[in-house]
């Protein structure tokens, strides 16, 4: 991702910078001052609609130099496919990175809570937060559910990780119910027609 660095600020710079068809951004962290940047924003729309843009290390290249980051913040105009404004965070390959990585649930339509017992798969969760180092970070984490039954439910402990992967709840001491099987809502009697 191609960057320029910018030096003007406040609302009024980031207006006239969005006119020009950019969008201000600013990098942070790995021990070194922000910096302010300007990014192209049909570039942005383009990359934005692919999940893999907040969950991978991004190369941002600003002049001759590449420094890789994460999406860690991205506003986008409540009525307009504009993007106004992203946070991103400096990576370096000696710091664990915190990052929300999407569930990809497998075998839902197998599993005998479904197709034998016909419940319902609900979704609580779709995306957790992990930490690891940058070598460590994989594209998504998967859950397969193809063993459960109605009435059971997957946890974040049940998520297989990649060696060097944490989820950031579990560390805590939280753990959380990602996806259940229940039965399906029954739904209400038809009222009894009065008078013959």
């Amino acid at each position: 991702l191609g960057a320029e660095f910018r030096n003007d600020e406040g609302k009024g710079a980031s207006r006239r910078l969005r006119k020009t068809g950019n969008v201000p951004a600013i990098l942070y962290g790995g021990k070194r001052e922000p910096r302010m940047l300007s990014l192209n924003q049909e570039k942005l729309i383009t990359l934005i609609d692919n999940e893999k843009f907040y969950s991978s290390i991004i190369n941002l290249k600003v002049g001759d130099v590449t420094q890789a980051a994460i999406v860690k913040d991205l506003q986008m105009h409540p009525a307009k496919n504009q993007v106004l404004h992203v946070d991103l965070q400096r990576v370096l390959e000696t710091e664990k990175i915190r990052i929300r990585l999407p569930i990809h649930f497998h075998g839902e339509a197998a599993s005998p809570g479904v197709k034998t017992q016909g419940g319902v798969v609900s979704h609580r969760l779709a995306d957790i937060e992990v930490q690891c180092l940058p070598k460590d970070l994989p594209d998504s984490l998967d859950l397969d559910l193809s063993q459960i039954r109605l009435n059971e439910s997957k946890s974040l402990s049940h998520i297989a990780l990649p060696e060097g992967v944490a989820i950031t709840s579990l560390v805590q001491g939280k753990d959380q119910v990602v996806v259940s099987i229940h039965s399906p809502r029954a739904q209400e009697p038809e009222a009894a027609v009065e008078g013959a």
